[in-house]
């Protein structure tokens, strides 16, 4: 189509789960849970990193910007298709969903690099455990955490601003529940593909490069932990790693079949469970995965809890 035939839309409807009528408010529901169980687990993670001064570690620095990122991302994500549900409208405006687009591409762009981020960080605390304090001090964290925001703000703007000057057609009608950017393009009425190409370098800047980085950072982390000699020793470093391990397969499986699969495959119902588990179970899993396997926030949060006890007691 050429831009002659374009439509001004100035609001976009939502067709979300409708394919599905019977199963409707169960996902309502499930999707209302894991966003308060998302909001709650990363506000007691982010609030005991603040509070607990043994929590003042590089580590539990990156773990709070992971957890910021979680609300605001599942926030931005969830929140209107619920209020939407509830108000029983499925629809948003033009503006509102430019907004909704931007924050979830600079939440899940900004998380890709600063798991790879995390990953470096891993590497230098085992495999330089004396240089460690030096390396990861707290001017560079800071200087790395800002980093990966910009970076993350800045591709989601590009990509957001070449979505939006593209002429739209039909009635505005997205086939999701989001504004999910893929969604979105299938209403273009002109040719996509420059869009397409700028995506797809951003997707492999943001995918499979910090994933190599990733998968670098912890074949030095396994060589160093093979030699350790303790077993406490070797226990130890690998429960450091794990919980990260664990949050980035989830988070980068569910990204790499969204936005890297082959453009040929046209799958909407499919990406809409996926992107589901990529905004709203991963997140929520996140919180609770680094305090399962990690007793140093179990410990933080049962002295949060006591010392509440305390007070509310003493009232």
């Amino acid at each position: 189509m050429d831009k002659t035939n374009a439509t001004v839309i100035s609001n976009f409807i939502f067709l979300g789960f409708t394919h599905y009528p019977k199963v409707e408010i169960t996902i309502f529901m499930l999707c209302l849970l894991m966003y308060l169980i998302t909001l709650l687990g990363n506000s007691i993670l982010i609030l005991v990193s603040v509070l607990d001064s043994h929590l003042h570690t590089p580590m539990y620095f990156f773990f709070s910007n992971l957890s910021c990122l979680d609300i605001w991302y599942t926030s931005s994500a969830l929140t209107p298709m619920l209020a939407n549900f509830i108000s029983g409208r499925n629809t948003i405006s033009f503006s509102g969903c430019a907004a909704q687009m931007y924050f979830s591409l600079a939440m899940g762009s900004t998380e890709c690099v600063l798991l790879s981020v995390m990953a470096y960080d891993r590497y230098v605390a085992i495999c330089n455990p004396l240089r460690y304090p030096i390396i990861m001090n707290k001017k560079i964290c800071v200087r790395i955490a800002a980093g990966s925001w910009v970076t993350g703000s800045f591709t989601a703007l590009v990509e957001t601003v070449s979505v939006l000057q593209l002429s739209l057609c039909g009635s505005g009608v997205i086939n999701h529940f989001t504004c999910e950017i893929l969604a979105l393009l299938k209403l273009a009425c002109v040719d996509t593909s420059k869009v397409q190409l700028i995506m797809l370098v951003i997707s492999v800047l943001l995918l499979p490069m910090p994933m190599l980085l990733i998968c670098i950072s912890y074949a030095f982390i396994l060589s160093s932990i093979l030699r350790i000699s303790s077993l406490d020793g070797r226990s130890k470093a690998f429960s450091t790693c794990a919980a990260h391990l664990s949050v980035v397969v989830l988070f980068y499986g569910t990204a790499l079949s969204m936005y890297l699969k082959p453009s040929n495959i046209d799958s909407q119902e499919i990406d809409k469970f996926i992107a589901l588990v990529y905004a709203g179970i991963t997140p929520m899993l996140n919180p609770i995965i680094y305090s399962l396997r990690n007793r140093e926030v179990k410990v933080a949060v049962k002295k949060l809890l006591v010392k509440n006890s305390l007070c509310s007691f003493s009232l």
